[in-house]
């Protein structure tokens, strides 16, 4: 379920990182993080991002690019109540991509939400943490072959919304 996903800030600068895949619908990838980081950021500016899926063992990867918006509030707390309480209590305590002056800074702030909440069945989500859907308008499909003869077959979304398939020189 590991992905890379790419951003760009809203002065054009690429940023990838991976991310974790946790929901895939008719309408799209699904994945959940802090809304103040720099991955939520780039996104509230720039709502175009892109996903790859790569499994070196068996040679393969899927991009995909699209547009993203936030899930709404009752998917974002069905999932966060299916979390385990250590995770739940860090997206409490993280604040995702500021600088800290050290690890036991984050580490406090844990202790911190762990008394605050210490029903472990009981923690609320919190308000700057939710999820983003990738509503995909574009797929690529790379299979790797021998002496770089790879097979590439590209899917476009058209305005009509019906998908135009190509195939792509490797």
């Amino acid at each position: 379920n590991a992905l890379s996903l790419a951003t760009s800030s809203s002065d054009g600068i690429p940023s990838v990182r991976m991310v974790l895949l946790k929901g895939l619908s008719d309408s799209g990838f699904v994945f959940y993080t802090n809304f103040d980081s720099k991955k939520a950021n780039d996104l509230k500016s720039n709502p175009n991002a892109s996903m790859c899926f790569h499994w070196k063992s068996i040679r393969r990867q899927i991009r995909v690019s699209g547009k993203v918006s936030s899930v709404d509030k009752e998917e974002a707390d069905k999932y966060f109540v299916s979390r385990d309480y250590g995770s739940k209590i860090s997206a409490w305590a993280s604040s995702q991509s500021k600088v800290m002056k050290s690890k036991n800074e984050f580490l406090d702030k844990i202790k911190e939400f762990e008394k605050k909440f210490p029903d472990k069945n009981n923690v609320p989500r919190p308000p700057h943490w939710s999820g983003w859907r990738l509503d995909p308008f574009r797929y690529e499909f790379w299979l790797d072959g021998k002496n770089r003869i790879h097979q590439r077959l590209i899917y476009l979304k058209l305005e009509n919304g019906k998908w135009e398939k190509s195939l792509l020189s490797p």
